[in-house]
């Protein structure tokens, strides 16, 4: 298709609701599809060339998921950005921190990881990075490729195209990894991996081979149609499979990754449930014992332990708001070596300040290795809150709905870091809107259950009525 007519198609026919805060994403073929693809690495390589300091082609990194649209979107994207003069690496099915990792290890200008993550089959996506796997958000570039095919401003091909090349980065990438850990003291424990037909089952075998670890593994097999169950592992109920894995075959540990394997969830020896504050937690002290005195970055939703924890552990607590590209940013400029969020995000210093479930796991592995006791005593004296979890409520006012809150909690601590966070001396609560849908996000922390929960209905009832 020529510019002109790319042009036309794009304003007729891009839906801007695709590009969403930090990624592109949305249905394919209705949404997203093989021109709107090429549309986007187009605009990509312009995009790059504004703020790179090297000289030459502009060179990018593209791996793709397991759903069957991603071939196509691959060559479609890759095509566009090759004819506006950049050079692609190939990098195949990789997961997304694999994807990270190409673009820091190998000194590339950016990268696109063609994913959906956790959405359904029908579903598919993009997420940007420029050079050390720095995050492309809406705010820092995803808008001008938004509006440029809005406006029907492609730009034109280069002179000279780019090329395609091929690299298979996975063993490297499970060098990388493994890195973080001492090997030698990983001890031989029987671990249950639910893979939920994602990425994960491409990249656990290249990383777990080095380890004297007994792996039980759970749908490794690649398949974006999902058969088993869906790839959120966030979601309780895709959690059960696991669970049972544990308790029948009698495993140490648990954990499940998400569709593009970036994110992780672990269950205890019991097969129950250990939430991302706890993974934080647990990272938290694994960093301070060879780094003492370190800066850790947790948000503003994790529970109240975390900080306590790290300040214990002789680190320096440092709270953030939500979202990853907010939380690479702020990680690069104060220098913090490790980041956690409740949703199961776990970023590092040393991976270009980039996420990685595989990197949380593999240091969560070498704590309960040390510990030599069950990974449920190993958590039992951080996890000693009550978390509601995320309740989602769709509200016709949201600013209203927070004011409410604040006046009727008027005589407790109250900050707007990220929305509203309410707080007393023995339970807390944060009320946030989300940045995409008219709905409210709440959590609710208390020191004993009754607390949070008479508090979360409390919350619920205010913000619904």
């Amino acid at each position: 298709m020529i510019s002109s007519e790319l042009a036309r198609a794009m304003q007729a026919h891009v839906n801007p609701g695709i590009f969403k805060s930090y990624d592109v994403r949305g249905i394919y073929p209705a949404e997203l599809n093989d021109d709107v693809a090429y549309a986007i690495g187009r605009c990509f390589v312009p995009l790059l060339e504004q703020t790179r300091s090297g000289k030459g082609r502009v060179s990018i990194a593209v791996g793709r998921d397991m759903r069957p649209s991603g071939e196509r979107l691959f060559d479609a994207l890759a095509r566009g950005a090759t004819e506006a003069g950049a050079d692609v690496l190939d990098v195949g099915l990789v997961s997304t921190d694999a994807l990270y990792f190409a673009v820091g290890k190998y000194g590339l200008d950016g990268g696109v990881m063609i994913t959906a993550s956790h959405n359904p089959a029908q579903y598919n996506g993009m997420k940007f990075t420029r050079s050390e796997a720095q995050a492309i958000s809406l705010e820092s570039g995803l808008s001008d490729i938004r509006d440029r095919l809005l406006d029907g401003d492609i730009p034109d091909p280069a002179t000279t195209a780019g090329t395609i090349s091929h690299r298979n980065i996975l063993d490297g990438f499970a060098d990388h990894c493994l890195s973080f850990i001492d090997r030698s003291k990983i001890k031989p424990l029987k671990i249950a991996i639910d893979a939920g037909n994602g990425m994960a089952g491409e990249t656990v075998p290249y990383v777990f081979r080095n380890l004297p670890c007994e792996v039980v593994p759970l749908f490794f097999e690649l398949d974006g149609s999902f058969p088993n169950h869906p790839a959120s592992p966030i979601e309780p109920e895709n959690m059960l499979d696991l669970q049972a894995a544990v308790k029948r075959h009698r495993c140490d540990v648990g954990v499940a990754f998400d569709g593009d394997a970036d994110r992780m969830f672990i269950v205890d020896e019991k097969g129950e449930l250990v939430d991302g504050s706890t993974v934080t937690a647990l990272v938290a002290l694994n960093t301070l014992k060879k780094h003492p005195g370190a800066k850790i970055l947790y948000n503003l939703i994790c529970s109240r332990s975390v900080p306590e924890l790290i300040a214990n552990a002789g680190g320096v607590p440092f709270r953030s708001k939500v979202g990853h590209s907010i939380i690479k940013a702020i990680m690069r400029e104060q220098d913090v070596i490790f980041g956690g969020e409740h949703s199961g995000h776990f970023y590092f210093r040393d991976n270009w300040y980039a996420d990685s479930g595989m990197i949380a796991f593999l240091q969560c592995l070498e704590l309960f290795s040390e510990a030599g006791k069950p990974v449920s005593e190993v958590i039992a004296p951080i996890d000693t809150r009550f978390r509601s979890g995320e309740i989602n409520s769709s509200v016709s006012d949201v600013a209203a709905r927070l004011r409410r809150l604040e006046e009727h909690f008027a005589d407790a601590h109250i900050d707007r870091l990220d929305g509203v966070t309410i707080g007393y001396p023995d339970w807390w609560m944060n009320v946030r809107p989300s940045n995409t849908e008219p709905l409210i996000r709440l959590n609710v922390e208390g020191d004993t259950r009754e607390l949070m929960e008479r508090h979360r209905d409390e919350a619920l009832a205010l913000i619904r009525e």
